[in-house]
């Protein structure tokens, strides 16, 4: 009996074991990581059979401009609730106008702007404008509802605290910002241009490990599978955002850098001072399904390419596993 009672347990215990091609692909991508010298953070899973890889997965990475994708999420939280409206025109004031990427900075200069908040949330999305960011993120509840948002979703590793133009300023080592009220442009430009090389860097390395406005690999991952699983809101919704994501025009070298021509990436990229993030949904081809995945670095004293390609290579490493190792069932 007591043989027995042993050889019943062995067929629970091997079907309950860690998959060891995974354990593989967690030491090829710490492997591919080293091309870098920043902290890199990596979580993926297999959309279809659930299976996930992670690498820092619950360590805390600043998202620069990939929190667009939770900014988007609470927008399109309170349009599902029939609060708000992607046809709702907001007026783009002249304090809205705010440093960093995009271009409403630099096309509009006078009053008289209105666009509507499908076009706002298509801008921060699909070439990650700061300013549309702001104005989304405002017309979203501001830092606090998207982190209870995140929380809702039992994703508390995703954390907003500050709108885009305070992180910014914050990471350039700016002082003494004004009441938003008072915000131009021009009063960007001179403070950032006031602050010494020295305070620039420290500013920079502080924010590397600042517990604002960052997010785990892991729960990024989660977020991407749920967007991705179209259950956070209905279809049509749904379809609005992955469309936005699917016409992301920045990070051509991360974690598109390395994959076969024309795969399509559902992503948002994330750039500051040392870090090079890039988040999103990988197609993989034929039958073989989707990847979600997050891929964070910070700290690196390099070139910001050095980082990008880590990105890539990450990104081709999970692509390739998942491409060729088929999940159980489907040998």
């Amino acid at each position: 009996m007591r043989w027995l009672i042993v050889l019943l347990g062995v067929p629970a215990l091997i079907w309950a074991a860690p998959d060891p091609s995974l354990a593989r692909l967690e030491k090829q991508i710490l492997l591919v990581a080293k091309v870098t010298d920043a902290v890199v953070g990596v979580s993926a899973t297999h959309i279809e059979s659930g299976r996930t890889v992670s690498v820092r997965g619950g360590e805390g990475f600043p998202m620069a401009s990939a929190v667009k994708i939770p900014f988007a999420v609470q927008l399109m939280n309170l349009v599902e609730q029939g609060k708000t409206s992607l046809d709702k025109m907001v007026t783009l004031a002249p304090q809205d106008l705010h440093p960093g990427s995009g271009t409403l900075t630099e096309l509009f200069f006078h009053p008289g702007v209105s666009l509507s908040l499908e076009n706002y949330m298509e801008l921060m999305l699909a070439i990650s404008d700061n300013s549309a960011a702001d104005v989304v993120l405002k017309e979203g509840g501001g830092p606090a509802a998207v982190t209870a948002r995140m929380k809702a979703l039992g994703l508390p590793g995703i954390r907003v605290d500050r709108n885009i133009a305070l992180l910014v300023s914050d990471w350039s080592g700016a002082k003494n910002l004004p009441p938003e009220s008072e915000w131009t442009r021009e009063m960007f430009d001179k403070l950032y241009d006031a602050v010494p090389d020295a305070e620039h860097l420290r500013a920079r390395r502080a924010n590397w490990v600042d517990p604002r406005d960052t997010a785990t690999p892991d729960d990024m991952t989660r977020l991407l599978v749920r967007i991705w699983k179209k259950d956070l809101f209905g279809a049509k919704n749904a379809e609005v955002l992955l469309g936005m994501l699917e016409r992301c025009q920045t990070g051509k070298a991360r974690l598109k850098g390395l994959l076969p021509a024309g795969t399509p990436v559902a992503h948002k990229t994330g750039t500051l001072g040392g870090i090079a993030d890039d988040v999103g949904v990988i197609t993989l081809p034929g039958d073989a399904g989707h990847v979600a995945i997050s891929v964070f670095t910070k700290a690196s004293s390099k070139p910001g390419e050095v980082s990008e390609k880590a990105v890539a290579e990450v990104a081709r490493t999970v692509y390739d596993y998942f491409t060729m190792v088929p999940a159980a069932g489907r040998q």
